[in-house]
């Protein structure tokens, strides 16, 4: 009866309430660099099957369709919107951005070392000139690369080498090599915060070489990747999920009549 509509209902809530949660946070990201969106995937519950099709009846026809009825929906996932985001342009030596795939290796400790995997590019040097990357907790990127204190400039090719004007050298001397890694199912890292990503099983290792080479991305010097959400997308997105949100409140006020209705029918 309308019991299996409550609980449809009740389903498609809590499932637009993830949806909502998740764009709120799109929202709130849009002007964090590197920052990738992400989307709610769908996928309909168990179904009641009431009668099945195909099933002859007395003149030995067959039921053309069955008879189901669904009880609802839930969230299967939330799928990274990995599109490169559009360049921000800031002249500053160490904001980088990969023009393509991959991403940059940082060292972090969750208890041990472990590298983590990030888009931002919006690096500085700390007291120790280790190249790091400007988010609160500042994790060196990975392999290590030092920058001499006397350094005067630092230039950085589209391949990741990095190179620094040094007193009395006429010609900038290379100083390291950024690395980038990419993963067969990047849409599988798990999201730590901070910008980065560390990987999972569904992810699968990591693959690691230089920017430009096979299809890794190359880095552009004085450039910071912005964030791929799309503002005015995510508010046409909210709006549906408000729509849907109020539509599936409104089945559970009808289930709730239809019930009140064969209640007085029992009671008189």
């Amino acid at each position: 009866m309308a019991i299996a509509a409550l609980h449809s209902a009740a389903s498609g809530l809590s499932a637009l309430a993830t949806n909502i949660d998740v764009i709120a946070n799109n929202l709130a990201n849009v002007n964090n660099a590197g920052f990738k969106g992400s989307r709610v995937n769908f996928e309909d519950l168990l179904y009641e099957e009431k009668m099945q099709p195909g099933v002859e009846n007395e003149n030995g026809d067959q039921r053309p369709a069955g008879l189901y009825v669904g009880l609802g929906t839930r969230v299967s996932n939330t799928q990274l919107d990995l599109s490169t985001g559009s360049p921000q342009i800031t002249d500053r030596p160490l904001d980088l951005m990969i023009n393509g795939n991959g991403f940059y290796q940082v060292q972090i400790n969750r208890g041990e070392t472990t590298t983590a995997y990030t888009r931002s590019g919006n690096f500085f040097l700390n007291s120790e000139g280790d190249i790091v990357l400007g988010n609160s907790n500042g994790p060196r990127l990975e392999p290590n690369i030092n920058i001499p204190a006397d350094a005067q400039e630092i230039s950085i090719s589209d391949d990741g080498r990095i190179f620094a004007q040094l007193p009395g050298q006429a010609n900038l001397q290379e100083q390291g090599q950024i690395q980038l890694a990419s993963f067969v199912n990047p849409h599988g890292l798990s999201q730590i915060g901070g910008n980065l990503y560390i990987e999972s099983a569904a992810s699968g290792p990591p693959n690691e070489s230089n920017p430009g080479t096979g299809n890794f991305g190359t880095i552009l010097q004085g450039a910071l990747e912005s964030s791929n959400v799309d503002p005015v997308r995510e508010l046409v997105e909210l709006i549906k999920a408000q729509r849907a949100f109020e539509m599936n409140s409104q089945t559970i006020q009808a289930a709730d009549s239809t019930l009140q209705v064969v209640s007085n029918l029992r009671r008189s």
